[in-house]
């Protein structure tokens, strides 16, 4: 009964998002660079949105920009007109170029705009890239170059490409920069770099930066306190979400960018639905099939929001090796959550008599809530409730 109750609210609400027309498109996505060096210069094709930055926002730290205390100026920014848009960087541009680590050996760089391409104002909801090209002149010492974004800048893909090479392709956050990118051939990541950086990138991508993929975690730890049940629902979840997470970063699966939305409101979906199934369920010793059935679909939505992540690049010379590797850190960070959720409650209070009412159904009530605000936000229906705004 709890699961068919639990499954018709998740019916109603897919029904609420079919009728809702528009989505509500803020989340941060990384900027990315193409960067071309040549003996005498280094060119930067920088495509990102410049609106957040133009605002202020910090996206080092932001998942969307609606949650900013600056997203009305934000906003109003995607509705200016490509000219007046790129008026406002130019004269921004004094401020935001010294936010760019640009460095060739010892020599700092400053990247001048050569042109700005802005697409016109569509659906203001939606986000705006626009295509920055960026050069410099290089010190005639053959030095390389290296390549960054100062942490509120957000994320930072970067790509060289060099005939007759391999690709070189990283993923920079917090602050951090690329390996030396010489003038002739392309950057090289070894395989010692590739495992490290995308383990704790995939580390990264749960604690602290998904908050959302936390909560659905939590809500199958508090499924049930024996480990074998637990034990499944991480299984399924696991297996779901590595399928998805390399079909669809090696394209064989492809969510076009304006759906993504809905991809992102099915998941806070489904972080409601396990932490009802909680609340309308009994004390349990053992897990259901159909618990696992719903727990493995889930985790193929999941596996497409952490694509997401890696999508926008490929994963260069290693790829296979970049790709486990990302998802090794998804699961420690998982685990992570699941050992922190077990030492504070399950283990001081599990065996209590009132372990169920105090912490489980209060827990998963939490859980339910926030993923009910996300979706209501994910389909542009937060905004317009006074009571949440």
């Amino acid at each position: 009964m709890g699961r068919m109750l639990a499954f018709g609210w998740l019916l109603s609400m897919a029904a609420t998002i079919t009728m809702t027309g528009g989505a509500r498109a803020h989340e941060v996505q990384p900027s990315v660079a193409d960067v071309t060096v040549s003996a005498t210069s280094v060119d930067i094709a920088l495509r990102m949105a410049v609106e957040p930055v133009l605002a202020g926002m910090d996206l080092g730290t932001l998942e969307d920009t609606n949650d900013s205390p600056l997203s009305d100026r934000h906003d109003e920014l995607r509705r200016l007109p490509p000219e007046a848009l790129a008026e406002r960087l130019r004269a921004a541009w004094p401020e935001i170029a010294p936010r760019i680590a640009l460095r060739a050996g010892e020599t700092d760089l400053t990247p001048e705009i050569a042109s700005i391409d802005i697409p016109e104002v569509g659906d203001p909801d939606l986000r705006r890239d626009s295509l920055l090209t960026l050069t410099a002149v290089l010190p005639d010492d053959g030095s390389d170059v290296v390549l960054g974004f100062d942490e509120g800048l957000g994320g930072l893909i970067v790509r060289q490409v060099s005939d007759g090479a391999e690709p070189y392709e990283d993923y920079l956050t917090g602050g951090a920069l690329t390996e030396p990118m010489p003038r002739e051939g392309v950057a090289a990541l070894s395989f010692g770099q590739a495992v490290v950086k995308y383990v704790v990138s995939g580390f990264d991508h749960i604690i602290p930066k998904g908050l959302d993929h936390i909560l659905f975690v939590l809500g199958l730890y508090f499924y049930a306190l024996a480990w074998r049940p637990l034990l499944w629902q991480v299984t399924a979840f696991t297996a779901a979400h590595t399928v998805t997470l390399a079909l669809a970063t090696t394209g064989v699966v492809s969510i076009p960018e304006q759906w993504m939305w809905l991809v992102e409101t099915i998941i806070a979906a489904s972080i409601v639905y396990v932490a009802v199934e909680n609340i309308l369920g009994g004390r349990r010793a053992a897990i259901s099939p159909g618990r696992i059935a719903v727990v493995f679909g889930f985790g193929l939505l999941h596996g497409l929001g952490f694509a997401s992540v890696l999508s926008e690049f490929g994963l260069g010379a290693h790829f296979v090796t970049s790709l486990i590797s990302f998802n090794v850190g998804v699961e420690l960070g998982q685990l992570t959550v699941i050992a922190v959720a077990f030492l504070l409650l399950g283990l001081p209070f599990g065996e209590k008599p009132w372990y169920r009412q105090r912490v489980v159904i209060p827990g998963s009530l939490i859980i339910a809530a926030i993923g009910a605000y996300w979706v209501l936000n994910r389909i542009g229906v937060a905004g317009d409730l006074p009571i949440l705004t």
